[in-house]
């Protein structure tokens, strides 16, 4: 696609939609004074480029959109009615799904239920799970473009651990999983409110690769989330992933090949202690999840993708 198109979205997952921005078109952020949540707009740490712009929720109405991108119900529900003209609203429509159903895992009805919206997951997981009725779908899996060049080298004898409000998020994002396994092999955690439960806090964006090069071993325990891109990431950077085999996560992690994946705890705690004791495995397994992520998850092809969602959405 030549044309640059003006899509008008809301800040959401900031790292997700800093890759979304390396597709060539304009992106306006919904943005508001307080700079409340998913308004926050060209916000925290990351490099946004000169293709990102900022509209007021005030002003949103009055602007021209070649497409409107939702990234949440909130969005989708409510402030469509409240933000958008009635021209907007018949526009060109896309909804970024970037979870698995968080009710019943297999009978959730999608909320967006119009043929004329394009419906995409970011991972085939998702798309299988929720009901999607009669909204065409797409999935468009993760691309990266690490923030700064790292290399893993897997000097710190610990496994990384990076999640968000740990503490809040519960047993879903794995609270109890990460702290069976912090008692027996050694763990640090990083990310929002990390603090709270013994962790270090944030790490700046482009901090976090040569971090994740760092440690032996990337530690993911999330029980049910759409694939976390952090996982991703170090993956990219060359470092062993040990992981619970659930989500999207069982398709991507080949255990004891590219990775470690399995639903048992005890297993996840063998293969630590392997990645600790043998340096060697874990440049071995490293290396295979690097190949992998490269081929799955390029940049390229991620941009590729969405342009190709974008033409068949706007013309």
């Amino acid at each position: 696609m030549t044309r640059r198109l003006r899509i008008l979205t809301w800040h959401v997952h900031g790292n997700y939609l800093y890759y979304l921005s390396q597709v060539p078109h304009e992106w306006w952020l919904v943005t508001d004074a307080a700079r409340s949540t998913h308004h926050s707009g060209r916000s925290g740490t990351l490099p946004w480029g000169g293709n990102v712009h900022e509209v007021d929720v005030a002003e949103v109405a009055q602007r021209h959109f070649d497409v409107v991108l939702f990234q949440s119900r909130a969005a989708w529900d409510d402030e469509q009615h409240r933000l958008l003209s009635p021209a907007q609203r018949r526009g060109p429509r896309i909804y970024l799904e970037h979870d698995p159903p968080q009710q019943h895992p297999t009978d959730t009805r999608h909320w967006v239920d119009d043929p004329d919206v394009l419906l995409v997951h970011v991972t085939p997981f998702n798309a299988l799970m929720w009901a999607n009725g009669r909204t065409p779908t797409r999935i468009i899996e993760h691309g990266v473009r690490l923030l700064a060049p790292a290399q893993y080298d897997g000097r710190i004898a610990s496994g990384l651990v990076v999640v968000n409000n740990l503490d809040r998020r519960g047993r879903r994002l794995g609270a109890d999983v990460f702290a069976e396994v912090a008692h027996q092999v050694p763990l640090a955690l990083v990310g929002m409110g990390s603090e709270r439960c013994g962790g270090e806090g944030e790490i700046a964006n482009a901090a976090l690769p040569l971090r994740m090069a760092a440690h032996r071993f990337f530690f993911n325990p999330i029980r049910y989330t759409s694939l976390g891109l952090a996982a991703v990431e170090a993956m990219m950077v060359g470092s062993p992933v040990v992981a619970l085999a659930t989500t999207e996560m069982a398709s991507l992690v080949k255990d004891g090949v590219n990775g470690f994946a399995d639903t048992r705890v005890p297993a996840l705690l063998k293969a630590m202690r392997a990645l600790l004791d043998d340096p060697r495995l874990a440049r071995s397994i490293g290396a295979e999840g690097q190949r992998t992520a490269r081929e799955r998850f390029a940049i390229e092809r991620f941009v590729a993708d969405w342009n190709d969602a974008l033409r068949m959405v706007a013309g």
